[in-house]
């Protein structure tokens, strides 16, 4: 499987686009859209994919992420300024992670144990998010910096939309690790801009 492709790191990044997106969606309203919810967390306990686009099921799946992404990429004015910031630190402490290979290994046994009860519970089950909640409590939200959720403090601090948020942000490190072990860096992010802008379009004319 050829990973270094343009369309690779796109699809990639869109995930990690689709979870700043339902993370700030949960912090601010509590809910969050559940297709797009649905698509990032199957996509948190895909280990083992035959390709990048197999970790999202589907181009339709990531159709928020791919939306968001495509509007960050018009000029240079941010358009959601959290979103990016929660997009950035999730590349930021990914690469942190990928130092760290007894907390990778904490984190792949944790994933399986959630892949297991997503198979008996089902995928947004609140079993199945507290579990990956957890996985990210006691291991990513210990690296430097912490990734400081903005919202309203109503619904942050709702266990149920915590967890939530916590298993998209684990999620996001899982696209954060696609983007990487695809040849993304910040460097292309930056010089491929319009590369990455047309690939998008193309993408999202696939859906």
């Amino acid at each position: 499987m050829q990973l270094n492709t343009l369309t690779n790191q796109t699809i990639a990044l869109a995930g990690v686009a689709q979870v700043a997106a339902l993370v700030q969606q949960l912090a601010t309203t509590g809910t969050a859209d559940s297709g797009a919810m649905e698509t990032t967390i199957g996509s948190a306990l895909k280990i083992d994919s035959d390709s990048v686009l197999d970790v999202y099921g589907s181009l339709a799946g990531l159709k928020l992420g791919l939306e968001q992404l495509n509007q960050q990429m018009d000029g240079y004015k941010i358009t959601h300024p959290e979103q990016a910031r929660y997009s950035a630190a999730l590349v930021f402490l990914e690469n942190q992670l990928s130092k760290q290979p007894q907390m990778l290994k904490t984190i792949h046994l944790g994933i399986l144990k959630a892949q297991a009860q997503s198979e008996h519970f089902g995928l947004l089950h609140e079993n199945v998010l507290a579990n990956l909640g957890d996985i990210y409590s006691s291991t990513i939200s210990s690296l430097q910096p912490r990734i400081m959720v903005n919202g309203e403090a109503s619904y942050l601090s709702r266990p149920e939309t915590a967890n939530k948020i916590r298993a998209c942000l684990l999620a996001g490190i899982r696209s954060a690790m696609l983007w990487r072990q695809c040849g993304g860096t910040r460097w292309k992010f930056l010089f491929y801009r319009k590369k990455i802008k047309s690939e998008l379009q193309r993408l999202l004319k696939e859906i």
